[in-house]
């Protein structure tokens, strides 16, 4: 049987959470086969995203295992400080001129003090250029408080906030854990679209417990007269260590099946779809072109600096002579992240070179999770010796994908069809095997 796709719990960002990303520009260079850079091609490491990772939540909610901690005391201002020299040590091992977005995450940085953005974005203008009209991002959790610092928040220079709605009914955020209420949500929407008109994104889950299809077309729908201009959709799901998965493993909690769960998505994505919104990506949804220009920026292959404990990021170490694209991991325990970036500057605890392989696993997994798929031109930029048809071509599993109507190989590229974006998980394996297989048989003797 086919899976759904849609089973996370929390954002498809890779930001911080250990999720698989790569750097890269599209518009950038072709690569050798061993992932190095060609000669004439320069402008493929000039320019990143930047990810940054607030590691601090007032509470856990209950199905969250990212990387986050309740503070013991006080030190936003030395976590303040020691992202900001994080953010400097990085982009002059980067050498990137030019910062294209920033995404401020966590945890919870809404909790942070606005001048936490306005001296990190100082930071980067110390070693680098801000794009024009980057796109600055801030997640919001829509607390009385967080919705008070919107304004000091738009003020030191975010652009666009991502707010974490999850639910419009109060008993359903209590049992997730959540420490606001759905009118507090709506409040927070509302004011965040008065500051930052068209640029407010909301998360919203579902495949909770008791939920019901019908329920969730109604929170859906109100939702959606008080949205701006993009949606999140993520489906809940028991993450092992969580309370949510201790809970469903007592039977206290029950969640709906993987058929009412795929209706919901199912849904949910047709009644978006009569509301305006584009599905641009298996979970995203946006109108009047809102679409968010950082998580493009992973599922398109750039280059990416993740500062702060726990964050994860890819890009070429060329301050220290590098040529070869790196995955590197910051420190996760913020204290000892601390004492590490005070040392040297940086609390990067892993560091491995990609293969071509990696590489181009990493491009299929991300590009395919877009509507618009991975266009032959895009490919090219990581495989300039193996094109899609090369590799996708003669597939027996291709064949049936594209045969059942999941999957398009055209002139335009790879792409998965309406019904296939739902079952992508199903589909990556074979596509994967048969991508190894292929760079097996061309691989010099």
């Amino acid at each position: 049987m086919i899976k759904h796709t849609l089973k996370t719990a929390g954002r498809i960002l890779v930001t911080g959470t250990g999720r698989n990303c790569f750097s890269g520009l599209s518009s950038g260079p072709v690569l050798t086969e061993d992932g190095s850079e060609s000669a004439q091609h320069e402008s493929l490491t000039k320019k990143a995203s930047l990810y940054i990772h607030w590691p601090y939540c007032l509470k856990r909610c209950s199905y969250c295992n990212f990387n986050k901690y309740i503070p013991k005391g006080d030190n936003n201002h030395i976590v303040s400080q020691c992202l900001q020299q994080e953010v400097e040590t990085l982009l002059q091992l980067s050498e990137v001129s030019c910062i294209t977005s920033v995404f401020f995450g966590g945890g919870t940085p809404s909790l942070a003090h606005p001048s936490t953005v306005s001296d990190i974005l100082e930071a980067v203008v110390r070693q680098t250029s801000l794009a024009d009209q980057a796109e600055v991002s801030l997640e919001v959790n829509p607390t009385a408080e967080g919705r008070t610092k919107l304004k000091d928040f738009s003020q030191a220079g975010v652009n666009r906030f991502s707010i974490g709605v999850q639910s419009l009914l109060d008993d359903d955020l209590t049992r997730l854990g959540r420490d606001h209420s759905a009118i507090q949500a709506l409040q927070t929407i509302e004011e965040a679209c008065k500051l930052c008109p068209g640029k407010v994104s909301v998360d919203i889950m579902f495949g909770r417990p008791g939920q019901s299809v019908a329920s969730w077309e109604a929170e859906l729908s109100d939702l959606l007269r008080a949205c701006d201009d993009h949606v999140s959709l993520y489906q809940l799901t028991p993450e092992r260590g969580t309370l949510l998965f201790k809970q469903i493993q007592g039977v206290e909690v029950v969640l709906p099946g993987d058929h009412e769960t795929a209706d919901m998505y199912e849904s949910a994505r047709r009644t978006l779809r009569r509301h305006g919104f584009e599905q641009y990506e298996v979970s995203n949804f946006a109108r009047n072109s809102a679409v968010s220009h950082h998580n493009m920026s992973y599922w398109k292959g750039r280059q990416y600096i993740g500062v702060g404990p726990g964050a994860h990021g890819r890009f070429v170490p060329l301050g220290e002579g590098g040529t070869h694209r790196e995955a590197r991991t910051q420190t996760l325990e913020p204290d000892v992240w601390i004492r590490e970036v005070q040392q040297r500057g940086h609390g990067t605890r892993r560091r491995i070179q990609l293969r071509h392989l990696e590489l181009l696993e990493e491009v299929l997994v991300m590009g395919l999770r877009m509507t618009e798929g991975i266009t032959h031109k895009h490919w090219q930029l990581f495989s300039p010796k193996l094109t899609l048809w090369d590799i996708f071509g003669s597939s027996t599993d291709v064949q049936e994908f594209l045969h059942c109507g999941l999957l398009t190989l055209d002139d335009g590229g790879l792409r998965c069809s309406w019904d296939g974006l739902a079952l992508l998980d199903s589909m990556l394996p074979p596509l994967l095997l048969e991508l190894e297989r292929q760079l097996n048989l061309r691989a010099p003797r």
